[in-house]
């Protein structure tokens, strides 16, 4: 499923995150940069040691930001790690870091000079954000990012699951509800 914005393209797949092809791959990160499970994990394990060899000189990245590494043996040219807050209640500023860590990972992108963005859904594993929150924040971050940065061709969010990819389309529509959803196969 896809929007066009501008002359950019936001796209929602259901895949796995360390199979994307894009210049830039976002890594669910913890603050230590130390890798983990879920996203995190599967990234690593997937690019090799290399990323966490390069992780390990930046030491750390602060919650609602992002850094860049090298993209190991992924098929990509860099991972940029972002950093959402760990959920508590909604009120301790989890949705303007949320939102922030997705602006910092686009950024950085876009600094780099990547044109396509894989990212998954931040937060919403080991860190608790709802996905219906979550994705309402990641979609409408992403939009306004595109309707600033013409030079990034393509942000894919890359969604494990029917049901998160659901949300996220949910989300979607509610956040550019004049455009109409291109499925697959009906471009």
């Amino acid at each position: 499923m896809k929007i066009s914005i501008g002359t950019s393209t936001l796209e929602l797949a259901e895949g796995d995150i360390s199979k994307q092809q894009a210049d830039a791959i976002v890594n669910a990160a913890n603050a230590q940069l130390s890798g983990g499970g879920g996203v995190d994990g599967a990234i690593h394990r997937a690019g090799g040691p290399t990323i966490m060899a390069e992780c390990r000189k930046i030491g750390g990245c602060p919650t609602g930001q992002a850094v860049a590494t090298n993209a190991g043996m992924l098929e990509a040219e860099k991972v940029i790690h972002a950093v959402g807050p760990v959920y508590s209640d909604g009120s301790q500023g989890e949705p303007e870091l949320l939102a922030s860590a997705y602006e910092h990972a686009f950024s950085l992108a876009a600094e780099l000079g990547l044109k396509t963005i894989a990212t998954p859904s931040l937060g919403t594993g080991a860190y608790g954000y709802p996905m219906e929150d979550a994705a309402r924040i990641a979609v409408s971050t992403a939009i306004d990012f595109l309707r600033e940065n013409p030079g990034v061709e393509r942000i894919r969010f890359v969604l494990m699951g029917s049901e998160a990819l659901n949300v996220y389309r949910r989300a979607l529509e509610e956040a550019a509800p004049t455009q109409r959803l291109k499925l697959p196969g009906h471009d």
